[in-house]
């Protein structure tokens, strides 16, 4: 089957875009003319700006519907109000043989009691919305909104001057949301979200008019060093940020608890899927803790690679692992087993194709946040 396409394929196919099947879309992993070093830098010291329509959204709506969204994810819905957003997450139910596994992160966004918007993971949106649809009250809807939407991406310390000159809403607090219009003229959702640990927007668009705001966002960012990116800067700069990526620190078999994403549970909730075995992992100490790694030397981890100890003995495997653009040097994030009673400082070793590799082990991030 051939795989999905952006409303926005055919400007990536204009730009000189390398394109590659991703969770079964086609879109672009880097650009002609400087690829992903020079993306990611872009995006640090500039703006960047991303295609993620690949993403998922629906729509839950109903009598409740934000009560019925916070009783299945793992965050506290109630702890925001209409116009915030929250990151949470899809977990297990308790009775599955791996309750408390990760069916997917996303982020929850709070139009009101009745009206929640939902943006998961490409490759888990169906199984989301699934659930979610089987479990829904009376009078609540579950809806795919995906074919509708498109979402951009606009990340790095530039891409508030961007908004502005687009006339776009951008003086917004961290995981808030507002619509507004400007440059295309058409109606835009403004996100103070993103995946790179810059300060940084989500913009949600009608499909149809994806191409006239991709247009808008560059002309307005000529002066502000704006740079199309790829999907493969967007990975080396949420690595460096020690941001999960579903698939690699977060799955059906890794637990929110050994992937230190625990602050993103309501604990004191009385309902979620996957509660039960997910506060008995919590009292008992999960098996094996994520940690970030710092290769001190030319190695570069990757993931699946033999986390070792001073022993050679294996104690973990890499979960991601790239080369850091900031720091010029081998970074990875890699699932440790408790028993290794590693901490911050600790020296290991990733086995890089049979080479032994030095690693730090450090807690993420590894450069500076500007998220907030």
């Amino acid at each position: 089957m051939s795989p999905l396409t952006s409303p926005l394929h055919d400007r990536h196919v204009a730009a000189g875009a390398k394109l590659a099947d991703f969770s079964g879309w086609s879109m672009p992993i880097e650009y002609a003319g400087g690829g992903v070093l020079a993306e990611h830098t872009a995006v640090r010291t500039a703006v960047g700006l991303f295609d993620v329509s690949h993403l998922g959204t629906a729509t839950v709506r109903g009598p409740g519907a934000a009560a019925f969204v916070g009783s299945c994810l793992t965050n506290d819905l109630s702890r925001i109000g209409p116009g915030q957003a929250q990151y949470t997450l899809c977990c297990l139910p308790d009775g599955d043989p791996q309750a408390g596994g990760v069916v997917d992160d996303l982020i929850v966004y709070l139009h009101g009691p009745d009206d929640v918007l939902l943006v998961p993971n490409a490759a888990n949106a169906a199984d989301v919305l699934a659930r979610l649809a089987d479990a829904a009250p009376s009078g609540v809807t579950v809806t795919d909104r995906h074919a509708e939407v498109a979402v951009l991406a606009l990340q790095g310390p530039r891409a508030l001057q961007v908004l502005e000159l687009l006339g776009l809403p951008g003086e917004l607090s961290y995981m808030s949301f507002v619509t507004g219009t400007g440059g295309s003229g058409a109606e835009v959702t403004v996100c103070r979200t993103g995946y790179t640990g810059e300060h940084g927007y989500e913009l949600l668009v009608a499909a149809e008019h994806a191409g006239e705001l991709w247009d808008a966002v560059l002309e307005a960012g000529q002066d502000q060093g704006i740079r199309l990116c790829g999907l493969g800067a967007r990975d080396t700069l949420r690595t460096e940020m020690g941001y999960p990526l579903h698939g690699h620190e977060l799955s059906r078999d890794i637990t929110p608890n050994q992937a230190r994403s625990g602050w993103a549970v309501g604990w004191q909730k009385p309902a979620f899927w996957g509660r039960e075995a997910l506060l008995a992992e919590k009292e008992a100490g999960p098996a094996r803790l994520l940690w970030g790694l710092r290769a001190d030397g030319r190695g570069i981890p990757r993931p699946g690679m033999p986390v070792l100890d001073g022993e050679g003995t294996r104690v973990g495997e890499v979960t991601s692992g790239t080369f850091s653009p900031t720091l010029r040097t081998g970074i990875a994030l890699a699932l440790v087993d408790a028993t290794a009673a590693v901490t911050a400082g600790t020296t290991l070793a990733v086995d890089v194709r049979g080479r032994s590799q030095a690693v730090e082990v450090v807690k993420p991030p590894f450069v500076e946040s500007h998220v907030r």
